[in-house]
């Protein structure tokens, strides 16, 4: 007991010393001064923060948006490749083709293939759309194939006899995949899919470079009008804000889920 109490001692003295020393280094390197006016002046800070903050809710509702779809499509893309069958080979060859297409593509591409290339075909309905739009498409294009090999994941974890038990009861095969496979895979894929969206709340900061003015952006704009970093520290601060909770969440989920997987063995 008492071992361990000295362990948590000398553990913290030696975090708050290893931070005390890189906080002495950084104050004390010639160009502390000017980095400190350039991105931590208080007064920049605060005139930066409200154009940065009103930017940085397109990147919350961008964020929500593409993340309902993604949550959509991806279990589609995750239920058409586990499909059984030499009948449906041709539907999983596509449905691999895309995921592998898109989890090998940067997103920073997507976009500009996406906002670039669309409005190109002139087609009714796409042609028209805002950058706002054809960024949320290009998030959902990108994501939905790395959350659908999450899908796919947890449903490949549930054993085969479930579908099996499903099966004798009467259920269709469909039937069985929705009311007994995909609720306890979905269940388990919780942490990981966090994961997944904790990236995308970030990768939402691309759609900068196809012009739409969300907080990165207009944190570009103030260092230019002001010749002043302090904005994109605002805008740094703002997404680490909104990505502590998830991540801690995500924390909580993955324990949860390991105590009740305990509990289970225990029986």
């Amino acid at each position: 007991m008492f071992g361990g109490k000295r362990g948590v001692v000398i553990a913290t003295i030696s975090t708050i010393a290893f931070f005390a020393i890189i906080a002495v280094i950084l104050a004390t390197a010639p160009g502390a001064r000017l980095v400190q006016r350039g991105f931590f002046s208080p007064e920049h800070l605060v005139r930066a923060f409200p154009s940065v903050a009103r930017g940085f809710l397109i990147n919350v509702q961008m964020f929500l948006l593409a993340e309902v779809l993604v949550l959509v499509f991806a279990l589609i893309l995750a239920v058409l490749r586990s499909l059984p069958g030499p009948a449906f080979f041709p539907i999983r060859l596509v449905t691999i083709a895309y995921i592998d297409f898109f989890r090998g593509m940067p997103l920073l591409l997507v976009l500009f293939i996406v906002a670039f290339g669309l409005p190109g075909l002139s087609l009714a309905g796409i042609s028209g759309l805002s950058q706002f739009q054809y960024g949320v498409i290009s998030l959902t294009l990108v994501y939905s194939a790395y959350v659908a090999e999450v899908y796919r994941a947890g449903i490949e974890s549930i054993h085969e006899s479930q579908t099996a038990a499903a099966r004798s009861l009467g259920l269709s095969r469909g039937q069985a995949l929705r009311h007994v496979v995909l609720p306890q895979a979905i269940r388990r894929v919780i942490p990981p899919l966090l994961n997944d969206f904790i990236g995308l709340q970030k990768d939402t900061a691309l759609v900068a470079a196809i012009g739409l003015v969300e907080g990165v952006r207009r944190a570009q704009a103030y260092s230019t009008k002001y010749f002043n970093f302090a904005g994109f520290v605002v805008a740094a601060i703002l997404f680490v804000a909104l990505t502590i909770p998830l991540a801690r969440l995500t924390d909580y989920m993955i324990a949860r889920d390991q105590r009740k997987r305990r509990a289970g063995g225990a029986f």
